[in-house]
């Protein structure tokens, strides 16, 4: 009854843009009137997108398409300016004289202006479709890749579609080092970043979390920015020292039209997904945009399945040549099991692979009565104004709430040949607020270029848990009985005698930020960067008792509220030796972590601090044909808590770690239609000063320490095979560990994993098959969740 309501909901919501459009179809020009028309390219004649173009002395206005062309009508005779608004770009003003009944040409191409603006103008169309690494987000700034000096990766729309990515983990395929998702409860993807393990909490650059399912169905690109992030995103963002992944959403656009997509394929694969897009008004400054998806499928395993609804619509609204607005939400429901998730006993084995184990690969051990069902909705708000030619203010507001209700599951080993379910049983509700208020200017003093951003903000985390933690009957997996399943009659008849869990707890963090960017030359940058963080625990409320206290923290447990101020910061250097082409960089950047309690002698912990320092070379050359990056990084981790060797009560604040390696991201496109994309992440990770039981080893759950990953796809251009492609591709790690301690070590095999895909790409449709995973390896991720092996997918979409 709710999918149809929802499937309701989503019909007329298209219905009445496709109304609204229909009714605002630009009429027939009026006699006597004239018009302005023109397009809008880069200094390297490349399309831009979404600029705003006013006419000065009268009240329209309108954006650019995706080809730059823009179009005002309806102008009675005589001589006006015409002006073109962007951050980053000089201010430019252009006469254009009208005569009734006469269409008057306006063209322009920037003479070397940074064309990557706040209002999301977007660069199109480049030699190679998936080179195009030039975001916003990445430094808060109007900053090229070869002028930043901090590494990232991005995965763009049209590789998502080539390859058929149909949930973010197979997206981050691409993303060197980020290795098999970790699937965590309620089907989150965790991905690894340079030894550390990250989630996806960032959304259009502000924090986004959704503990929970996250549909594809709007996501434009994904971002992997590496290395401690936290000086302009902060803790809430950026959840490790390895860096953070940011999903940039789909925005509306200058156009109508959009598509109708079928995906089926193994295990009674099936979604539905719909992308539609248009103006709603004459003079296409007001756009929305809606995307949908349902899917439904059951595991490769003997039990467990995965049912889903999402819905993401989007409207922008430019004001006028200075204002412009941008509401985007994103809605999801989903039902399901949850994956398995392994932990084998260690007590009696000092080294054992879970090759070994002999757990059964596609058994779940619980019925599909034992469920979850999720709600999920992210809010993100925006308002630009361009206060002047130097400077733009941007409001950004972010709402996250995650509501779960049901079982959560995971199977811990008893012995060598056993093991029970643990299960979490319950709600839980999430909810995050971000207010960010950015100045970001783009100025000369003395003549030299700052490109400069000062931000203040404000995240406030509230968490309520209602839930109570059982364990199931103990079952031999290696001889299990037929009639064995854990069922959820079982476990609520094991409620009153769990560990319940019925709590609220807060946080606010306040924080001020900035970072310039100072032009030596026009090709030696400077990079400055300095982050102030209040952050303030309210405790933990205990509904039973009714009580503000303590709770379970990092170093054991919380005296109660506490607060905790940090300064991090980020410094780079660039040096292009080919201008546009070709530069070396550096960095050395910091990042924290606050932790709570004190040691035994009452010395409160001071917040977790990490630095790196980077440098590398980076590359656009060959017209775009050839776009990569390779650089060495030094990540060294202190004032981590480990037990304290005196009195195993307490903890004490002076564990050290460190992770290092090499990363190389190219994507080339040597001949019209055939795309290469390749990337190799090494990492050696070791804790340097830690308890005893792991000094001097690698961190479990870093995953392995070499990851190679590939995609080659050639595309006919031209000749009557226009449109028809393969793809191939595939993912390797050498092994890896899920325990690994001097007592205990649980063995992760490597892998190799290969996908194949063939497409025919058509104006009015696109049929694709894939199938992943070819050789059905069995691989296991760093929690031990085993990967599918191989699945058949096929898709149809028709474009309108």
């Amino acid at each position: 009854m709710r999918k149809g309501r929802i499937a309701i909901i989503i019909w007329l919501l298209v219905c009445a843009v496709i109304r609204a459009q229909a009714q605002n179809e630009n009429p027939a020009p009026q006699k006597g009137l004239g018009s302005i028309t023109g397009k809008l390219i880069s200094v390297d004649s490349i399309p831009l997108e979404l600029v705003s173009i006013s006419i000065k002395e009268l009240n329209k206005n309108t954006l650019t398409d995706k080809n730059g062309n823009y179009n005002i009508e309806d102008i009675h005779p005589g001589t006006y300016t015409l002006r073109i608004q962007m951050l980053g770009a000089r201010k430019i003003e252009l006469k254009a004289t009208v005569q009734a009944d006469q269409v008057s040409v306006v063209n322009y191409q920037l003479s070397g202006e940074n064309i990557v603006a706040l209002q999301e103008v977007r660069v199109l169309s480049r030699v190679n479709k998936y080179s195009n690494k030039e975001s916003n987000f990445i430094s808060r700034l109007p900053l090229k890749n070869l002028e930043n000096p901090q590494v990232y990766n991005t995965v763009p729309s049209a590789l998502i579609q080539e390859q058929m990515a149909v949930d973010l983990g197979s997206v981050a395929k691409d993303v060197p080092g980020a290795g098999i998702p970790l699937i965590a409860n309620q089907g989150r993807a965790t991905f690894l970043s340079r030894g550390f393990t990250l989630e996806p909490n960032a959304r259009n650059g502000v924090a986004g979390a959704a503990f929970s399912f996250i549909d594809n169905c709007n996501l434009e690109r994904l971002e992997a920015i590496k290395g401690p992030s936290t000086t302009l995103f902060g803790t809430s963002v950026s959840s490790g020292y390895g860096g953070l992944f940011n999903r940039v959403t789909k925005k509306p656009f200058n156009g109508t039209g959009g598509q109708v997509a079928y995906t089926g394929g193994s295990w009674n694969y099936n979604r539905l997904a719909l992308d539609y897009n248009t103006p709603l008004n004459t003079d296409k400054t007001a756009l929305f945009r809606i995307n949908g998806a349902t899917t439904f499928e059951k595991s490769f395993q003997d039990n467990g399945y995965t049912n889903s609804v999402s819905l993401a619509p989007s409207f922008s609204y430019q004001v006028n040549d200075r204002l412009s607005l941008l509401l985007d939400v994103e809605f999801g429901r989903a039902k399901g099991t949850s994956v398995v998730r392994f932990d084998p006993y260690t007590g009696s084995k000092k080294v054992q692979s879970i090759k070994d184990i002999q757990y059964p690969y596609n058994k779940t051990f619980l019925g599909d009565d034992v469920y979850y069902t999720t709600q999920m909705m992210n809010i993100f708000g925006q308002i630009n104004y361009k206060i002047s030619g130097s400077w733009t203010s941007q409001t950004v507001f972010s709402r996250a709430r995650s509501t779960i209700d049901g079982y959560i599951t995971a199977l811990n080993g008893r012995s060598d040949s056993t093991l029970r379910a643990n299960v979490i049983i319950g709600n839980t509700n999430f909810i995050a607020t971000d207010l960010q208020q950015n100045f970001i200017g783009d100025f000369k003093i003395f003549q030299l270029r700052n490109r400069m951003v000062v931000g203040l903000d404000y995240y406030n985390n509230y968490n309520n848990f209602d839930r109570v933690t059982v364990n199931g009957p103990t079952v031999n997996f290696i001889h299990t009985p037929s009639t064995y399943r854990v069922t959820r009659f079982t476990l609520d008849s094991l409620t009153s005698s769990g560990n319940p869990r019925k709590e609220k707890n807060s946080d606010n963090t306040y924080a001020a930020y900035v970072s310039d960017v100072l032009n030596i030359t026009d090709r030696l940058l400077v990079m400055g960067s300095l982050r102030v963080d209040n952050y303030k625990y309210n405790g933990v409320y205990n509904i039973i008792t009714g009580q503000t206290g303590g709770g379970i923290g990092v170093g054991g447990i919380i005296a109660g509220p506490y607060s905790q101020t940090s300064l991090s910061h980020k410094e780079g250097l660039v040096y292009e030796i080919v201008k546009n082409k070709l530069s070396v960089f550096g960095n050395y950047m910091s990042g924290f972590f606050n932790v709570s309690g004190s040691d035994k002698n009452g010395v409160s912990f001071k917040p977790e601090q990490g630095t790196q320092y980077e440098y590398g070379i980076k590359a656009d050359v060959l017209q775009h044909r050839l776009v990569g990056t390779v650089s060495y990084y030094n990540i060294n981790v202190k004032d981590v808590l480990r037990t304290d060797p005196d009195d195993a009560n307490y903890s004490i604040q002076d564990g050290t770690q460190y992770s290092r390696g090499l990363e190389v991201d190219i994507t080339a496109n040597p001949v019209d239609g055939l795309n290469i994309i390749a990337g190799y992440a090494l990492n050696k990770s070791k804790f340097t000063k830690a308890d005893s039981s792991v000094l001097g080893l690698r961190p479990a759950l870093s995953g392995p320490e070499k990851m190679f990953n590939f995609w080659v796809s050639y595309q006919f251009t031209h000749s009557d095979l226009k449109g028809l492609g393969v793809g191939f591709g595939g993912n390797t790690g050498s092994m890896s560990y899920q325990t690994n301690t001097i007592k205990a070590k649980t063995i992760i095999p490597s892998y190799a994993m290969f996908d194949a895909t063939i497409f025919y790409d058509q104006p009015k449709f696109r049929i694709s098959v894939k199938v992943d995973n070819l050789t059905s390896e069995k691989a296991w991720s760093s929690r031990l969740t085993p990967q599918p092996p191989a699945r058949f997918l096929g898709s149809v979409a028709l474009k309108f």
